[in-house]
């Protein structure tokens, strides 16, 4: 028998993370819809880019600001309806941007040295390292264990664990690096894999995507987007937003809305199987926990692996004490460069270069993401989209608070399919409806509190924030999935979030009406 049948017939180890290799693009089978999707697609982002680029320029928008907008909805129906790869698409953003006159060569090419892009390159090194220490795999396997009996409680096992990391760890990337490793480990067990994803996959990845997310709205310190809106209402407003305050107001919404999500996913929007309800290890929590059992005492590797983590984590959570400590800050993209070097360091690390996991093609579709986002920004194509949409509902003196209350909160938490950051939007939104709630005559924090719970709702695409870029780089659901699945959350925090006005807000007196 040749290497290679051997190979073939060798029996392969569920639980061995070796096998998973995200920097490999793997080819995933194609539903009709998402090949029609591909078929009209094509044609349908050329259409668009054609129409919107030669249309006659708007008042109050710059040519290059149109040619931003015409560019960047070429590249979110491709994105969406993927006739070429992510990163293609994003290729070819990036050359348009250049080869249109809208922005030069090095501002677009740029973007590639973004401190977010190495934030995922250095997250990527540290979840390499949960992964070769094997402590990835004992975290899952005693998570499994406890509350893998079925696929319902090991999915709200997720949420109710994501909703206790925000308070702690306010990086979502943190967030997300410290717990990927765990999912792609219990993503196995139930039998969805890199090559062949299934219904459970989708259902957990995405709803930490969510958690990861969302939950980052449910407190004030949980994104910088939040403290950068506090600051406006403080500035303009002279209203000083509380922890408390902020915590009461979001946190209610955050949490139904994933619940709602937990129970909705598996049941109607990715409906599982019977066989994919339960673990697929033959023995099924038995064989787990001899697993976790057969693995012994922690390992010197996995205490060192921890101990490195750990640290970033411990820069990452007090980056607020740096400046008296050490007399200079530490960013959270030094502090995880700072982990990555300790961890590829001969002798003291624990990874060789060729060990780390990068999915460099996801970094090439990230770049061109936020050379688009930038572009809109920049262009001031962005500003005018979001008051051409305001202008558009009507909002003038003597109109219903009601009426722009849902406006407001509709306008926040969908305008983060066309941001690629939650800092612009910010900047963007929050003095905007200040200062429309200041020149209709109503109080101002009625408007632009609620509005800044949606800040950190940016889970309908994987260019919308850090997290979405990583799992998605798992290759566990599309782009169509995300989409799909984050529309709906984004529509039901949107319900939520304008019930609360009528009635939580108007109890914890955000709302005075």
């Amino acid at each position: 028998m040749t290497e290679t049948k051997k190979e073939a017939t060798k029996e392969v180890d569920p639980l061995d993370l070796d096998s998973i290799n995200l920097s490999k693009i793997s080819e995933k089978k194609v539903s009709p819809v998402e090949k029609w999707m591909k078929y009209l697609g094509f044609p349908l982002g050329i259409i668009v880019f054609l129409l919107l680029y030669y249309m006659p320029l708007p008042e109050g928008l710059s040519f290059s600001g149109q040619g931003a907008i015409a560019v960047f909805c070429l590249a979110l129906i491709w994105w969406v309806t993927e006739p070429v790869p992510g990163y293609v698409t994003s290729l070819i953003l990036m050359a348009l941007l250049v080869l249109f006159g809208i922005r030069k060569e090095d501002d677009v090419l740029g973007a590639l040295g973004l401190s977010v892009i190495w934030l995922n390159v250095t997250a990527f090194v540290l979840s390499s390292v949960l992964i070769k220490t094997n402590l990835a795999k004992r975290l899952s396997l005693a998570i499994v264990v406890r509350f893998g009996h079925s696929a319902n409680t090991i999915l709200l096992a997720f949420i109710i664990l994501q909703m206790f990391l925000a308070p702690l760890i306010p990086a979502t990337a943190a967030r997300t690096v410290m717990t990927l490793p765990i999912m792609m480990v219990v993503a196995t067990i139930y039998g969805s894999s890199v090559q062949k994803p299934n219904n459970f996959g989708k259902n957990l990845f995405l709803q930490n995507l969510q958690g990861i997310d969302i939950f980052s709205s449910a407190f004030l310190t949980g994104s910088s987007a939040n403290l950068i809106a506090v600051s406006f209402i403080l500035g303009m407003a002279s209203h000083r937003v509380y922890y408390t305050e902020w915590l009461f107001g979001a946190l209610p919404v955050a949490f139904l809305a994933l619940m709602i999500s937990w129970y909705v996913g598996p049941r109607f929007l990715f409906k599982l199987k019977e066989e994919e309800k339960k673990p697929k290890i033959e023995g099924g929590i038995e064989r787990m926990r001899g697993e976790l059992k057969k693995m012994g005492r922690i390992s010197g590797r996995e205490i060192q692996g921890a101990l490195i983590f750990c640290f970033v984590l411990f820069l990452w959570a007090t980056d607020k004490c740096h400046k008296g400590w050490f007399g200079f800050e530490i960013s959270a993209v030094m502090a995880s460069l700072i982990g990555a070097v300790i961890a590829l360091s001969p002798k003291i690390g624990l990874l060789k270069w060729n060990e780390a996991d990068i999915p460099w093609h996801l970094m090439i579709f990230s770049t061109g993401a936020y050379a688009g986002g930038m572009a809109l920004e920049n262009t001031g194509a962005a500003r005018w989209v979001v008051g051409m949409i305001f202008d558009s509902f009507g909002i003038k003196a003597g109109i219903n608070f009601w009426t722009v209350y849902v406006i407001v909160i509709l306008v926040s938490i969908y305008t983060h399919l066309v941001f690629t950051s939650k800092t612009m939007r910010t900047l963007i939104l929050i003095p905007l409806i200040i200062a429309t709630a200041q020149k209709l005559g109503f109080n101002p924090v009625a408007l632009a509190l609620p509005a800044a719970f949606t800040l950190d709702w940016v889970v309908s695409l994987p260019i919308n924030a850090k997290p979405n870029v990583i799992l998605y780089s798992t290759g566990q659901y599309s782009v169509l999935d995300n989409f799909k699945y984050g529309f709906f959350v984004t529509t039901v925090g949107a319900i939520l979030l304008i019930i609360a006005g009528f009635t939580l807000y108007r109890f914890l007196g955000i709302i005075p009406y």
